[in-house]
């Protein structure tokens, strides 16, 4: 529906106005936010409608006079970022997408489609719809990336601008500045809470990032009132001291001041910038401004009447786009964002003229494929009975595909020497005042596991190969971010060291036992937990060519490197369980293991088969990809008839059963570990191969 408007009226008594900071279009724009905001959660029945009305303003203004992102090519590199951090204000993003006239992506293609319709809006949190509940990358064009647990996007946008950070210092050369875009957050109170939001943002302030924005929505209200119950501090004072530059605007409804606020973030280039508008959620609303109840539940029927009454709104209108409404924004970030994407293709075709190697890099960035020759440095290790130990094997697997893959970069939560993961003769991201550089490839996140999930979610958005590593055990505090990479289906590999009781004398608190469990009953998650170095290998040669999310389970301890002579060759792995062993004939009994466990069960097959029993061994380094096999693939290497079966892995039996079968056996852990050297721990919870036969024996007793 397209009419035009009188005039709006006077603010709600005891609220404030910005009509006088804007012209009439620009707030008859806002205003039209507002109103599809309020009509799409009162449609839904479900919804935020308060920060998503109070944030109009500054929305509106960031998009339609600072933004640099044309509507025609969401795709474009060099466009700034909006992310939206209070992800339950996702009406107010819809809103923007489809005001703006953004395009359509569709099978990595801008079409001339819109991204979202009116009729997209009016279907809010519908089954099936473009405009779920929370924005979600993939799903919405528009939508740079997934956010609603609040802290994500934060700590997410952080990444954004570490990668813009590493673009632009590997490949801007003189006269050729190809990126040197912002990335601006709308947060909110929830955001603020949450620790992981502290975490980047005290890391942003040691980098530097200048290049990033965050604007704070501080209406003081949450879900139980207002933030006065458990949120008093000084936020402007503890952002100062993590190096950021904070800026204050009183009003959000004032444009004028919050445009030069935004003027004033984006000429900062030494330190981020928080801007702290103070809103009255809900602003517009006569009964329901300023209240809890107007965060996560519709405003009613009448207070929408009554908040349309009151912005000189037809009362009974309906998703009401007004005439000009749509060819403003055009006329403004269109018109802005259009000439800026011409210039920059118009660089970047002079760039590729001057710097050819550059520009297939970058290229190949941005479709996200592998260069040539990109697995020809990767190593094959002899056999040998002492072995290394997984982790040691994928950091000299991660260094040789480093060589050939210039964009794989990442680091650990202040675990790089443990978990082997430092690329050897690069410099550390930072800025030169602390002794690196912003190409560097080694990234110091700091004992700060939850943002370095968020981040290396950040960098995997723009194109890049990015690895976070930490111990098995500290995956608990990255659960979240792990979860979003699933859900966004973004690249990124989690490197977990420190697998098992293995471990050692650090004890139960550093002894993953159900880690795995968890990993692995993450939907989109590919789990592989290698069993020697041959292995390794392979699971970063799948890691590379694997479009999703990976999770890596790497020991401590040395594992013995398997005869690939003698033994099924290490490529099994993109199977996710193969024959190890034992293949040629029919089996009596089968050994199955994972990581540091296979090397027991070989031990004890390898006895059997001595005693002329047609044992088999297998192993089985993913459920995810073994899962993916065809049936018939995984009835040859595990045939249902044959009953008589052993599952050996050091952690939870959880999930397990569906290999054992009815009446195998499992030999895993049954509760924590213990503090002992790992030899011991081995013996005392039963990982020996004097209890691998025990078990395979029990089994050919019953079978028989």
């Amino acid at each position: 529906m397209r009419v035009s408007l009188p005039s709006p009226a006077c603010a709600p008594e005891g609220v404030s106005s910005g009509a006088a900071h804007n012209g009439a279009l620009d707030t008859t724009c806002i205003n039209t936010m507002r109103t599809l905001v309020m009509d799409a959660v009162q449609k839904a029945n479900s919804g935020h409608p308060g920060a998503a009305m109070s944030m109009a303003p500054v929305a509106y203004t960031l998009w339609q006079n600072v933004l640099r992102y044309d509507p025609a090519d969401p795709l474009w590199p060099n466009r700034d970022r909006f992310v939206l951090s209070i992800g339950h204000a996702s009406m107010l993003l819809y809103t923007l997408i489809h005001l703006a006239g953004i395009r359509q992506v569709k099978d990595g293609k801008v079409t001339a489609e819109p991204a979202l319709s009116v009729a997209d809006l009016e279907q809010f949190r519908q089954l099936g719809s473009k405009t779920p509940g929370h924005p979600e990358y993939g799903h919405t064009t528009g939508v740079e990336t997934t956010t609603g647990p609040l802290g994500a996007g934060c700590a997410t946008s952080a990444g954004m601008a570490m990668a813009e950070k590493w673009l632009a210092a590997r490949y801007n050369r003189p006269g050729f500045e190809l990126f040197d875009h912002a990335v601006y957050t709308l947060c909110g109170d929830g955001d603020m809470m949450e620790g992981v939001t502290s975490e980047a943002a005290s890391l942003a302030g040691h980098l530097k990032l200048g290049n990033l924005i965050w604007i704070y929505d501080s209406n003081r209200i949450s879900i139980e009132g207002s933030t006065d119950v458990a949120f008093t501090e000084n936020v402007a004072e503890r952002f100062a001291a993590y190096g950021w530059q904070v800026l204050d605007l009183p009003d959000a409804n004032d444009t004028a001041t919050l445009q030069t606020l935004l003027t004033q973030a984006r000429a900062e280039t030494a330190r981020p910038t928080l801007i702290i508008a103070h809103s009255v959620i809900a602003w517009g609303a006569p009964h329901k401004a300023g209240k809890a109840s107007a965060h996560g539940e519709p405003l009613g029927a009448e207070e929408v009447r009554e908040t349309k009454k009151a912005l000189g709104w037809p009362e009974d209108s309906q998703f009401l786009v007004p005439d000009g409404v749509l060819e403003h924004l055009q006329a403004g970030l269109g018109a802005r964002g259009g000439a800026e994407r011409a210039r920059w293709y118009a660089l970047f075709e002079a760039y590729r003229a001057a710097h050819p190697t550059e520009a297939a890099e970058l290229d190949a960035i941005f479709a996200r494929t592998l260069p040539s020759g990109w697995d020809e440095a990767l190593p094959t290790y002899p056999a040998s009975a002492k072995g290394t130990a997984s982790r040691a094997s994928s950091g000299e697997t991660l260094n040789a595909l480093a060589t050939r893959l210039p964009w794989l970069l990442g680091g650990s939560a202040d675990l790089a020497p443990s978990t082997k993961t430092l690329l050897s003769g690069q410099d550390s991201f930072q800025p030169p005042q602390w002794g690196g550089q912003y190409s560097g490839r080694n990234f110091h996140f700091g004992v700060r596991e939850h943002a370095m999930g968020s981040m290396a979610n950040g960098m995997a958005l723009y194109g890049l190969r990015s690895y976070a590593a930490g111990f098995l055990i500290f995956s608990d505090y990255m659960k979240a971010p792990i979860r979003l990479s699933a859900l966004m289906g973004l690249p990124v590999t989690y490197v977990f060291t420190h697998d098992s009781i293995g471990v050692g004398e650090d004890g139960p608190t550093h002894q993953p036992v159900e880690q795995l469990v968890q990993l692995r009953a993450t939907p989109g998650l590919t789990t592989l937990r290698p069993a020697d170095a041959n292995e390794v290998v392979e699971a970063w040669r799948f890691v590379a060519t694997h479009n999703g999310p990976v999770a890596l389970a790497l020991s401590r301890q040395n594992l013995p490197t398997l005869d690939r002579a003698h033994y099924a060759p290490a490529s099994g792995v993109a199977q996710g369980g193969y024959v190890l062993g034992g293949h040629e004939a029919q089996p009596t009994v089968i050994l199955i293991a994972s990581g540091s466990e296979v090397g027991l069960a070989v031990s004890a097959y390898e006895t059997l088969r001595a005693e002329g029993i047609a044992a088999r061994v297998v192993s089985m380094p993913s459920w995810e990809l073994f899962e993916a096999q065809p049936q018939s693939y995984r009835d040859t290497v595990l045939p249902p008839d044959v009953t008589a079966r052993v599952v050996v892995e050091a952690g939870s039996p959880i999930g397990w059963d569906r290999y054992a079968g009815a009446k195998g056996e499992i030999i895993a852990m049954r509760g924590f570990g213990a503090s002992a050297p790992a030899g011991q721990l081995a013996e005392q919870f039963g990982f020996t191969v004097e209890a691998v036969l025990a078990a395979a024996r029990r089994q050919l007793t019953h079978a028989g």
